[in-house]
């Protein structure tokens, strides 16, 4: 095969679905899957990114039981992992015997970099800098009227002098309040322009002009009461320690934060958000201060009931890129009825709560498996070649049997 394919993107869509598919050798079915698109057509796929030769559709869940801040929630989940959307939904249903979550956030504030290099004296560039800020910022407000009017726009300018195996170097942080968008084009919009200013003012070269996905201005945090009278005294003994191992070893950290990950990420694909900026936010933070550490942390309060927390970044939005143009991604963010960046970014927050609370429940009580693997079986079934009522019926025999595999499967069937 020769993957070159010149001019590939020039073809048509129809033309470049068949290329595809005679290079890779697809029988008729396989080919005529890529063509099933559902609710996103084919002429808005084909504009959001390159080289388009089908959908990837994922299933679309509604974790229930979700009360933020007094107000009731469906969440709109898309993901393909199963129980996912079960844990989140019971989890919050725990948290509901107690008020449901409180959460809130900071302002919409992302941070811009621009790295300057060949600077010569460090302290009269960072003064000639300071001395400029004033105009530099109302610059970098002049080109978005639009975010000016949504009370956004640049707030502030910080000068950091690092050191580097290329030797010392400048690095100027916009920091943007972004209102209801993710931000990132408006930012690196006005780093690419401030950045001849910067030269001048250093005596530097720019050479990286473009925002950060450590989003530390841009934090949500969640907290939930998970009582006692629900949970029972040993079961909350066994969650602390389970908190604990997390809070003090990487390994265990990693897998608790991937669960919380689990829950927002679903949230965030289904309301057409950029899923790998949150997660490599998510994971920078959680290593911010030297050690690799759990996004969540738990207590109890003075009755005996478990207190879970959460806070990381989500630089989350309302306008702009997949949120605005994916109709089912449209449909998501109504079903969910938030209004502002911020408010989706407190549910996020409560459903990254929620998710770890009910994985570590799984964990310190029953084991992960008895769950996750009866809700899994399902799909084994279907691998086996069930369908129908038999995938229901295969999947529940292997459940009991604690027995889940494809050859067992194929045996039942």
């Amino acid at each position: 095969m020769d993957s070159s394919l010149a001019g590939f993107y020039k073809l048509p869509l129809a033309e470049r679905r068949k290329k595809v598919a005679e290079l890779a050798g697809l029988s008729a079915d396989e080919a005529a899957l890529l063509e099933r698109f559902g609710s996103l057509d084919e002429a808005t796929a084909d504009r959001m990114i390159e080289n388009v030769v089908g959908a990837f559709p994922l299933p679309l869940g509604i974790a229930t039981n979700f009360k933020v801040n007094g107000r009731d929630y469906l969440v709109p989940m898309a993901v393909e992992e199963p129980s996912v959307v079960a844990a989140a939904s019971n989890g919050a249903k725990v948290a509901r015997e107690a008020g449901g979550f409180e959460s809130s956030s900071n302002e919409p504030i992302m941070i811009g970099q621009i790295q300057l290099v060949g600077v010569k004296d460090f302290a009269k560039s960072k003064k000639a800098i300071a001395d400029a800020k004033k105009a530099l910022m109302e610059k970098a407000n002049s080109y978005d009227s639009m975010l000016i009017k949504a009370g956004g726009g640049c707030k502030e300018i910080e000068v950091r002098e690092l050191k580097s195996k290329r030797g010392k170097m400048l690095v100027v942080h916009l920091h943007v309040n972004c209102a209801d968008a993710m931000g990132a084009n408006a930012v690196n919009t006005m780093c690419e322009r401030l950045a001849p200013d910067f030269e001048k003012l250093s005596g530097g070269k720019v050479r990286l002009r473009i925002l950060t996905n450590l989003a530390v201005k841009r934090l949500a945090r969640a907290k939930a009461v998970f009582p006692k009278s629900v949970l029972g005294e040993e079961l909350i003994e066994n969650i602390l320690d389970a908190w604990a191992l997390a809070d003090c070893d990487p390994y265990r950290a990693t897998t608790h934060n991937k669960g919380i990950m689990n829950g927002i990420d679903a949230v965030v694909v289904a309301t057409g958000n950029d899923w790998r900026a949150i997660e490599a936010g998510a994971h920078s933070y959680a290593a911010i201060s030297g050690e690799y550490k759990p996004l969540t942390r738990y207590t109890k309060n003075a009755a005996g009931d478990l207190v879970g927390e959460i806070e990381l970044p989500l630089a989350l939005g309302l306008v702009g890129g997949a949120t605005k143009t994916h109709p089912v991604a449209k449909v998501c963010v109504k079903l969910l009825g938030v209004k502002t960046a911020r408010e989706l970014a407190e549910v996020v927050a409560a459903v990254g709560l929620a998710q770890n609370f009910a994985a570590l429940r799984a964990l310190a009580g029953e084991g992960i498996q008895r769950g996750h693997m009866g809700l899994h079986a399902r799909n084994i079934a279907v691998m086996a070649g069930a369908k129908g009522a038999q995938i229901d019926e295969i999947a529940e025999k292997m459940a009991k049997e604690k027995n889940v595999s494809v050859t067992r499967a194929k045996e039942l069937l």
